[in-house]
């Protein structure tokens, strides 16, 4: 990984949803550059933030930027290395998640951007893991693309129980992004 994910208008998108609604302690996973993790810590609601990141390069931009902070603000945000929850044992109120979504055949590109041979891989696994690091009542801000086939995202989120709404969508001229808040059907 030479690079970081920089923001673009699905991290925008997602953003301001995270302003808004992120709540408690948060899990900001795949953190990037970091944009969402900074943009929940703008909500007073929440209480403290982890970003997760694979990539040792984007750790270490977040680190950088928590490092610039003021004390009162530093005191509340963390960033770690992650193979999506492999370093992660706690739970959380609120799980933001931008994953990589676009469909790679070729299976050699950015796993920043590529979420498997179907686009939807990535997404899967996710939902499937999340569900063991939400807190009861918590919930998952969730961006993904049409190119990952929404309907697959659809039915998993039913086959695991999770309740869903959409907040935002953005068409774009070769996809739509959709934003979901997630969150489980007894919680």
């Amino acid at each position: 990984m030479t690079s970081v994910y920089e923001p673009m208008e699905d991290s925008r998108l997602l953003e301001r949803h995270v302003r808004q609604l992120a709540r408690g302690r948060v899990l900001d996973l795949g953190a990037g550059s970091g944009v969402q993790a900074f943009a929940a810590l703008e909500n007073p609601a929440v209480t403290e933030i982890l970003a997760a990141d694979i990539n040792p390069l984007a750790v270490e931009r977040v680190r950088r930027r928590i490092e610039a902070l003021p004390p009162e603000q530093r005191n509340r945000i963390a960033v770690i290395k992650s193979d999506m929850f492999s370093a992660i044992t706690w739970k959380f109120d609120t799980i933001i998640c931008n994953p990589p979504y676009l469909p790679d055949e070729e299976k050699d590109h950015d796993p920043a951007l590529y979420g498997g041979e179907e686009g939807y891989e990535w997404s899967v696994r996710f939902l499937r893991e999340a569900g063991n690091h939400l807190s009861p009542n918590g919930q998952i801000l969730f961006l993904f693309s049409s190119l990952t086939n929404r309907e697959r995202v659809d039915l998993e989120l039913k086959r695991l129980g999770l309740q869903h709404e959409e907040l935002g969508m953005l068409a774009d001229f070769f996809e739509r992004l959709y934003v979901y808040r997630i969150w489980r059907a007894d919680g």
